[in-house]
């Protein structure tokens, strides 16, 4: 039975504090021999990461009367195998990388060996799972600067009695004193307190460089570089070189990529060819390249696997990510896809690329294979991301661990809906329409619901179409959500990443505004209750739409969390390394555009300011830090425009505690009914200045 309530005020079991519960997800799933490993969120710790194991045995344990049709089981296996504090991520180039790694061993020699990193020092520890000592560092701390050292993406060789990895070091106290290098660390512990005891495998010519990945007989390696002002999605390299009996790197050199060529990752195949997924085609699509064949340009020779005008790849954010798996039997794992990205095995020899059957639409880039199994991390519209296991023989798929747990009845999760919207000068617009949806209220007839436009950060990135609850909060409550994958994103090819080109702030705004306009328009969302969203780059497009005169009246409030609201001033010392040079291709080069910096600012546009806003921002964030939104409440003050600033000791760019997202998500939800005239009782009243 179905009643009728205003949009807004539906009642819902989805509150905050069961949306924190579930914030983040997996990542950095990988294999030990047979047994898999990764990392798991917990909000209600402080938002540390666990190490999670699964082994073999616990794997099996799902008998097949346990399993439903969709190929689910019990899941429970998994163990953390270390307690709190311990905290597995780490800091390099500040969003991180693979944080772990690990070799198998046999019992008797004291089950696997692991490293890891630990985020609250950065240093990297090793331990044995299986034995009862706790972990002992590997590496020093520095002296030269609190930002010391830090390490990722390691490999693990107990044959050579070492760790290799990449090395971050600090050299001085600016966010840009900073060199990159691949090292090798000694396991024995001697360099915990003896920094040249790390050995260094490159020089740090190259700014940016991926972790080391070894050929199958150890005899050549490979990597992935790239300089400033390129980003990893521009222009990036893909680098080998022989390992010496020694341990040395020798005849180093570029085998692919280059200018306007983006590269996101390599790896071996069991017979020693090198495959890469390049941009090369305006898609990002999966090579081979054969080292001891020379093609053209003194380059080896590359065969393109599966040509085809979707992606293989993404932009590398985080240093480890992996896409694409090969077998030991010459087939690859892949993912691919265009605005999503789903699991297949593919045939390199014929080209045939067959997909995983199950109801996984959304396959995140970390990709672990066990001989003839694959391993990935997958979610769809009704279902959060579990650890979904593929067993390419029989083309079987069972979730195996952190199996999606429907915490409220599903009935109130949403519909969403695929579209493609019409922009400025006809140009597609991709984006997930969320309508609101509880089973048991309608609106009154001829109600309009109240719309949030979502915008992704990034902003070289992409919004997926999976579970969020988040996002279930608000449509389960009447107010509907507009996820839009403007011009920028990643996953529809590099013609339509590249129309963000110094466009930033420009293209964004529009494609954002065009979807409002449409949804208002056609008659599916209220005129007048649109607002708008994001975090990072969306708190960028967020912050930069409240202060445009080209969408001025279109939004009724907006949400901004830890924004860029400065160009200038994030162009050269308020941001960290990795993106210090990112307006280069995003604005245009400082020195060229300097009036263009300042006119696309929302701090400079301040004074347009006419709609109610709520502020959110970490106080340790170091990459959009809280100084640009100071700046910017000071430019705001006398325009009599209600506000609210939140911001949260302890955090940093993206919250991670269940407290602060509590506290976010219930302000935003007052927010939106102060301004759209909801009755709600059950958050508190969001206080709003002038």
């Amino acid at each position: 039975m179905t009643t009728q309530a205003p949009y807004g005020t539906w009642p819902s079991p989805l509150d905050a504090r069961l949306v924190a519960a579930h914030d983040g997800r997996p990542e950095f799933l990988g294999a030990v021999g047979d047994e898999l490993w990764w990392t798991e969120p917990r909000p209600e710790e402080g938002g540390r990461r666990a190490l999670m194991r699964l082994t073999v045995e616990s794997r099996c344990e799902g008998s097949p009367e346990a399993r439903s049709e969709e190929g689910r089981q019990d899941g429970e296996g998994a163990v953390s195998v270390l307690p709190a504090p311990w905290n597995v991520r780490n800091r390099v180039i500040e969003y991180g990388g693979q944080p772990w790694a690990g070799a198998p061993r046999t019992p008797e020699e004291g089950g696997p060996l692991m490293v890891f990193t630990h985020f609250a020092d950065q240093r990297l520890y090793a331990f044995a799972p299986d034995a009862p000592d706790a972990p002992v560092p590997l590496t020093p701390l520095s002296e030269v600067t609190e930002h010391g050292l830090r390490w990722c993406d390691p490999v693990v060789l107990p044959g050579r009695g070492e760790v290799w990895c990449v090395m971050e070091e600090f050299t001085g106290q600016g966010p840009t004193d900073v060199r990159r290098a691949l090292v090798a660390v000694p396991l024995d512990g001697s360099a915990a307190g003896d920094r040249s005891r790390v050995r260094e495998l490159t020089d740090d010519a190259d700014r940016f460089v991926t972790g080391p990945r070894l050929s199958p007989d150890g005899r050549r390696v490979a990597w992935i570089a790239w300089n400033h002002p390129a980003m990893p999605w521009d222009t990036t390299r893909v680098k080998t070189a022989r390992v010496t009996e020694d341990g040395d790197l020798t005849e180093v050199s570029v085998v692919a990529g280059g200018e306007g060529q983006s590269v996101a990752q390599a790896e071996w195949a069991a017979d020693g060819t090198l495959l890469i997924a390049s941009d090369a085609s305006g898609w990002w699509n999966l090579h081979r390249l054969d080292l001891d064949a020379a093609g053209g340009q003194g380059r080896p020779l590359s065969k393109a696997l599966c040509p085809r005008e979707e992606e293989f790849a993404a932009g590398i954010w985080k240093i480890g990510q992996r896409w694409f798996a090969p077998l030991p039997n010459g087939l690859v794992a892949t993912l691919h896809g265009r605005g999503a990205m789903t699991l297949g095995v593919l045939d390199p020899e014929t080209g045939d690329l067959v997909d995983t059957a199950g109801p996984w639409t959304e396959w995140a880039p970390s990709l672990a294979v066990t001989g003839t199994r694959v391993t990935g991390i997958a979610a769809s519209p009704r279902s959060s991301y579990e650890i979904v296991e593929l067993d390419t023989r029989t083309g079987h798929s069972l979730v195996v661990a952190a199996p999606h747990r429907d915490q409220v009845d599903p009935a109130y999760y949403p519909e969403p809906l695929i579209r493609t919207f019409v922009g400025p000068d006809g140009r597609d617009i991709h984006a997930h329409i969320y309508p609101p949806h509880h089973p048991h209220r309608t609106a009154p007839d001829g109600e309009l619901p109240p719309y949030v436009v979502w915008a992704h950060g990034g902003p070289t990135s992409r919004a997926p179409l999976v579970l969020d609850l988040e996002i279930a909060y608000f449509t389960s409550r009447g107010i509907g959500v507009a996820e839009v994958n403007y011009g920028g994103s990643t996953g529809y090819g590099r013609e339509y990443r590249d129309r963000l080109r110094e466009q930033w702030g420009v293209v964004d705004v529009e494609d954002c505004a065009a979807v409002a306009r449409t949804l208002a328009e056609e008659g599916t969302a209220d005129p007048a209750r649109l607002a708008i969203r994001g975090g990072s780059a969306g708190g960028w497009t967020s912050a930069a739409s409240l202060t445009s005169p080209t969408v001025a009246g279109l939004y009724a409030c907006g949400t901004i969390t830890y924004p860029i609201l400065d160009l200038e001033g994030w162009a050269t010392d308020e941001t960290h390394d990795f993106e210090s040079q990112y307006l280069e291709s995003l604005v245009g080069p400082l020195a060229d555009y300097p009036a263009r910096y300042r006119e696309r600012s929302p701090l400079h546009r301040a004074s347009n300011l006419s709609s109610p806003f709520l502020l959110l921002q970490g106080l340790d964030d170091v990459i959009c830090p809280p100084v640009q939104c100071e700046r910017f409440l000071e430019q705001a003050e006398g325009r009599e425009v209600r506000h609210a600033y939140i911001a949260f000791e302890g955090e940093g760019h993206g919250f991670r505690r269940a407290e602060t997202i509590v506290r976010a998500l219930e302000a935003e939800l007052s927010l939106y009914a102060q301004t759209f005239g909801i009755a709600r009782t059950d958050v508190p009243a969001l206080e709003l200045s002038k």
